[in-house]
């Protein structure tokens, strides 16, 4: 047997793959198409301390090898989440992780800390780069300062595992991983999307209301990889490599890159079985190789 298992800080993850905020729901939406206890963890919907509405329609976009979203963290609110969603997602049988985002430090931190109130929920992915929103979410990860503010301030009253999810709208994305390790990460995550835009050019108008939004799918892959790799030499604690995964041999990309675990987003909206499908990939790669665990590989990228 082949052992697919990894460790994000204290979080023990039956294997290396996960999914990516805002692509696939709370899970129960995918319930239908794979046997969610397979993944080695579900990153849920952005959540935030109060209600929010959104963005203006339009807010997608298809664009060549990928896609364009301004949805702008549309949600119910911590509070509603802990009453209404977390009884039922409670008792999945993997790692339900929560992405978490506010306008302010002071909105993280309350948020933050109504999440650490509940059990099943063993980890909090801090959005810090989220493009999409006019207050908040990327102003925080543009800047070391910034980002080690908001984390500083979590990690305060967030006791379980805390990853936080990285901009790549950055000159230098290793010296903000850097600076939120200093300030108790116990993972990072990244990239999010890069800021975008398109046009129609028969109505001479922006396809998406806000003009801008974030860009995701296979076209930002090379880019998301280069980062992965300059955070995984930069930092000491694991990183959770996204960015245009849409196969397993994309996930093994990530890994040897130094990727401790990855996760899917865009490609969940073309084949919703695409997270088990992976999984499966892998472990079909170290079999190939030879390789008893999924650990053989990470970081294991030959430099010439």
């Amino acid at each position: 047997m082949v052992d697919l298992s990894v460790k994000i800080g204290n979080l023990g993850l039956k294997n290396p793959v996960m999914t990516a905020s805002g692509t696939f729901g709370y899970g129960l939406e995918f319930a239908d198409f794979i046997d969610l206890s397979r993944l080695g963890g579900i990153i849920v919907k952005g959540t935030t301390l109060n209600h929010r509405e959104g963005n203006l329609y339009p807010r997608m976009a298809e664009t060549p090898s990928g896609m364009l979203n301004a949805v702008g963290l549309q949600n119910k609110g911590v509070e509603y989440f802990a009453e209404h969603i977390y009884p039922q997602i409670k008792d999945i049988d993997t790692n339900m992780i929560v992405n978490v985002s506010g306008a302010c430090v002071e909105d993280y931190v309350a948020t933050a800390e109504r999440i650490a109130s509940l059990d099943k929920i063993p980890a909090i992915e801090l959005n810090i780069s989220c493009p999409n929103v006019k207050q908040g979410g990327m102003a925080f990860g543009t800047s070391c300062e910034g980002a080690a503010s908001v984390v500083s301030a979590v990690r305060k009253v967030y006791p379980k595992t805390l990853i936080v999810k990285l901009s790549p709208n950055v000159t230098d994305i290793a010296s903000i991983a850097k600076a939120v390790e200093a300030e108790g990460a116990d993972s990072v995550s990244l990239i999010n999307t890069l800021m975008g835009m398109s046009i129609d050019a028969e109505r001479r108008r922006p396809r998406l209301s806000t003009i801008t939004g974030g860009l995701s799918g296979a076209c930002v892959k090379p880019v998301a990889l280069r980062m992965v790799w300059q955070v995984a030499n930069a930092v000491k604690i694991p990183v959770i490599g996204l960015g245009g995964i849409s196969s397993a041999t994309d996930a093994v990309e990530f890994l040897l890159a130094g990727a401790t675990a990855i996760q899917i987003g865009t490609a969940n909206f073309i084949d919703p079985a695409i997270t088990v499908k992976v999984v499966e990939g892998i472990e079909e790669y170290l079999k190939r190789h030879n390789f008893n665990s999924v650990q053989d590989i990470i970081g294991a990228l030959e430099v010439r």
